[in-house]
């Protein structure tokens, strides 16, 4: 038989506890009989959810047990939920900590078996009855971008689990939601739609800035449906990129930090196929990609009809809007405007232009006669909303402006989803 302790509790049988008992009974030939009523340990043991009665706990978060001081030791703990599942776990070498090794399941009533003896042998128990708060009770949040260095135009997104619908509730989640950048920024959260929030500052972010995310969706109200555990976000911002493309001059501006770098001529968008106007930022970069006028709606073997294959591509709208490589128009590069709605620039240009600009870097378009770049529903033309309209999406501030400095009042903001 092993007598390992952290075996002993992951196998969790009383068969292994009675052996134990009796090998020490044996051997002083003293001691407490095996047929003794336990004592009630509820005053020798601690449990990571007491304070909570009446509350669901975390599915999420491990469960531990903790002898008290003078408590004596654990010597074994089983946790069975209703069908007879058992939880895992691995109890110290001294007997004085117990811990969950396995994951609990979301909305089920679990009993947990805690068994003791003190000093004198004599044993010892502690029954717990919990709940785990369901899983479609439990708002949680993904936030965006990964983590790394973007652009000054890079908005941070919330993704949340389910939708929420009243202001106020939603007035409570921004309050958990914490953005700190240093240096530190005038910005709001503003509600894309009953899942989404996007968050910007009221310029762009500062240049070198670390920007740090966090959800405290997980601090609920006992009468409230709780938030689940939520993986904080870091990033950084490199220099302050802007690409601006004028369409009437035929020139892209390239700046860095406020300095021209470049000026590269280039075509956008003809008549009938007018590249948008306004703020974009860069989404993706492709080294290459095979562009089909049938992916934006030109119709196979008209007279608009192209397949091209296409280097060094920028992508700046998810419906196929890039800065790219047009070795076919150089002669109108400078001069005129000759593509379906991308900004075309010479091949070599173009690997220059690739190879300086990042995820989130700004590019803008002005002076042409197409339609301005909407905030949300064609890549993140957020910066197209001025601030008094970003504000006022927000359901916790509305049109005011705030500092950058976390949740208000948290402990009186009790979330309710």
């Amino acid at each position: 038989m092993n007598h390992n302790p952290r075996i002993r509790t992951v196998l969790g049988s009383g068969l292994l506890i009675g052996g134990l008992v009796t090998g020490t009974a044996a051997c002083g030939d003293s001691g407490p009989s095996l047929t003794a009523k336990p004592y009630d340990a509820t005053d020798r043991i601690a449990f990571s959810g007491d304070g909570n009665e009446g509350r669901a706990l975390d599915p999420d978060k491990p469960l531990e047990i903790t002898a008290r001081s003078g408590g004596g030791r654990i010597t074994d703990v089983t946790a069975t939920d209703t069908a007879g599942h058992r939880i895992r776990g691995e109890l110290n070498d001294d007997g004085t900590r117990w811990r969950s090794t396995s994951q609990l399941t979301a909305g089920v009533r679990y009993t947990l078996r805690v068994s003791t003896e003190d000093r004198g042998g004599a044993p010892g128990l502690r029954v717990i009855h919990f709940e785990t708060a369901p899983a479609d009770r439990r708002l949680r949040v993904t936030f965006g971008p990964d983590s790394g260095t973007y652009g000054v135009g890079q908005p941070i997104t919330a993704e949340l689990s389910r939708p929420v619908r009243d202001r106020a509730a939603r007035g409570r989640v921004e309050s958990s939601l914490q953005v700190i950048s240093r240096p530190r920024v005038t910005g709001a959260w503003h509600w894309v739609d009953e899942k989404t929030l996007h968050y910007r500052p009221r310029d762009f972010w500062p240049a070198h800035a670390t920007i740090e995310v966090r959800s405290a969706l997980g601090r609920a109200d006992a009468k409230r449906p709780s938030g689940g555990s939520s993986k904080p976000l870091r990033i950084r911002t490199g220099p302050r990129v802007e690409a601006i493309t004028d369409a009437r001059t035929h020139t892209l501006t390239f700046k860095r930090d406020g300095k021209v770098v470049r000026r590269i001529p280039v075509t956008t968008g003809k008549p009938g196929f007018e590249t948008r106007n306004g703020t974009k930022i860069v989404l993706a970069k492709e080294a290459f990609v095979r562009m089909r006028g049938t992916s934006v709606g030109i119709a196979a073997g008209s007279a608009e009809s192209y397949d091209l294959p296409v280097h060094w591509a920028v992508r700046v709208t998810w419906s196929g809007e890039y800065v790219h490589a047009a070795p076919w128009s150089v002669g109108s590069q400078g001069s005129a405007n000759v593509s379906h709605g991308c900004t075309g620039m010479s091949m070599a240009n173009a690997k220059w232009f690739f190879d300086h600009v990042r995820l989130g870097d700004i590019v803008k378009v002005v002076g042409s006669e197409g339609e301005t770049m909407t905030p949300f529903d064609n890549g993140f033309g957020d910066w197209n909303l001025d601030w008094a309209k970003w504000s006022a999406g927000s359901a916790l501030h509305g049109p005011a402006e705030r500092e950058d400095a976390g949740p208000a009042e948290p402990a009186r903001l009790r979330p309710q989803w």
